[in-house]
C-alpha cells in the first residue's frame, strides 16, 4: 500500500480509502466485516462512511452502514488502525428521513452525537458536509444556474463556529466538504484564514475517467490552498469495470439493482468507456485497474474511494495501487478525454 498525509496534519492515510456505502442494503452485515478486515490485511487504514449510507438512503435503511462499522470495530477492536471519515447530510428530499435543518448548531452536534453512538467510538477523524445547503450544481449538473430565489443565507462563518467548538470537546478531529463547488470551497478557506476558524482539509468529489470536472478550477484550489480530494465514484459505479459493456455484469450489480443511477450510463459516456476498455485491453491491464490507477495517480488526489460488492472486486481495485500508467496510455486517456470531455460530470 502506499501512503500520503491528510492535508495540513500528521494523520497517514492510505491512498485507497474503503468506501462503504453498499453495506446494510446491497451488502449485508457479514459481507461489510469481510471487506474491512481484507482493507487492513492489505494496508488500508482509512474508511469513509456517512450518516445517509446505504444508498439508495430510506428511512428504514437510514444509518445501518454506520451501524455495521460500529460492530465491526466492537467485534474485532480495531478502532485505533482506521482513520475514520463520516459526513452530515445536507438538506434534500431524497434525506428528509433524516432532519430538515441543514448544517444548524442543533443538527450538527445532533448529527455527530448519533454517529458516534452508531461508530461506537468516541470520535470521528474526518467530519464531512455532505453537500451544500444553497441552491448550486450538484449530482450530474454540468453547469451553474443561478436560482434568485434560494432562501439560503451565507452561513460558513457560523457553521465553522459551530464545528470549532465540536472539534474543542474531542469528538471531531478535522473537517471536510463534499459535492462542493470552486466558489463555496473558497469562501470556506477564506473564513477558515482570516477568522482564526478550523479549515477545511479535504473535499470529496465525483471524480473518475468519466468526469473530470475537478480538473478546473477545483484542481487549482487544490494545489494552491493544500485541500486534498478525495475522488469518489473513480469506477463511475462499476461501469468502468468494463462489465455492463461485456454483459458480465451479476444480477446484483449496480446498475441492475438500481437502473436509476444513470448518471454513467449515457450514450456518451458509454461511448468512451468502449474506448478506455480497448486501451486498458491493449497494454495489458483491466479496465477496473487502468481506471483507478489514473485516479490514484493524479496529484491533487489524497486519496480514491474504492468500494466492491464482493471480495474479489475489492482485491483487484486494491491491486491498482502497484500500477503506474505510462506516458503512451496517459496519452491514449486524454485523446479519449479531448473527444468527449467530461460525458457524466
Amino acid at each position: 500500500m502506499k501512503y500520503t498525509t491528510l492535508p495540513n496534519t500528521n494523520i497517514k492515510v492510505s491512498k485507497l480509502c474503503l468506501g462503504t456505502m453498499t453495506w446494510g442494503n446491497q451488502n449485508t452485515q457479514d459481507e461489510g466485516f469481510a471487506q474491512m478486515d481484507m482493507a487492513i490485511d492489505n494496508g488500508i487504514n482509512f474508511f469513509d462512511t456517512a450518516e445517509l449510507y446505504p444508498v439508495p438512503a430510506t428511512a428504514d435503511t437510514y444509518a445501518e452502514t454506520e451501524r455495521i462499522i460500529g460492530n465491526w470495530f466492537t467485534k474485532t477492536g480495531n478502532r485505533d488502525k482506521v482513520i475514520l471519515a463520516s459526513k452530515i447530510a445536507g438538506p434534500g428530499d431524497y434525506t428528509a428521513h433524516i432532519r430538515t435543518t441543514g448544517f444548524s448548531k442543533t443538527a450538527l452536534n445532533e448529527a455527530v452525537d448519533d454517529s458516534l453512538k452508531r461508530l461506537q467510538t468516541d470520535y470521528i477523524d474526518l467530519y464531512q458536509l455532505h453537500w451544500p445547503e444553497r441552491q448550486t450544481n450538484v449530482f450530474d449538473i454540468r453547469d451553474y444556474t443561478h436560482i434568485t430565489n434560494d432562501p439560503w443565507q451565507d452561513n460558513f462563518n457560523e457553521i465553522l463556529h459551530n464545528l470549532d467548538e465540536i472539534i474543542k470537546s474531542g469528538k471531531i478531529r478535522h473537517i471536510g466538504i463534499s459535492n462542493e463547488g470552486a466558489w463555496g470551497t473558497m469562501r470556506y478557506l477564506e473564513e477558515a484564514k482570516y477568522n482564526n476558524l478550523p479549515k477545511m482539509i479535504t473535499i470529496q468529489n465525483a471524480y473518475s475517467l468519466l468526469s473530470r470536472t475537478f480538473e478546473g478550477d477545483l484542481a487549482e484550489i487544490a494545489h494552491r490552498e493544500n485541500i486534498g480530494l478525495l475522488a469518489y465514484s473513480p469506477m463511475a459505479f462499476g461501469v468502468l469495470s468494463g462489465k455492463y459493456i461485456k454483459g458480465s455484469a451479476a444480477d446484483n450489480a449496480r446498475l441492475k439493482l438500481f437502473p436509476r443511477f444513470a448518471r454513467y450510463s449515457g450514450e456518451q459516456a458509454t461511448e468512451a468507456t468502449k474506448r478506455y476498455l480497448k486501451i486498458a485491453e491493449e497494454n495489458n491491464m483491466s479496465l477496473a485497474q487502468m481506471a483507478l490507477a489514473f485516479v490514484n495517480e493524479r496529484s491533487f488526489v489524497t486519496s480514491s474511494i474504492i468500494g466492491a460488492t464482493n471480495l474479489e472486486q475489492l482485491k483487484e481495485n486494491i491491486n491498482s495501487i502497484n500500477i503506474s500508467l505510462s506516458d503512451d496510455v496517459l496519452k491514449a486517456i486524454n485523446e479519449v478525454h479531448a473527444e468527449i470531455p467530461n460525458p457524466a460530470p
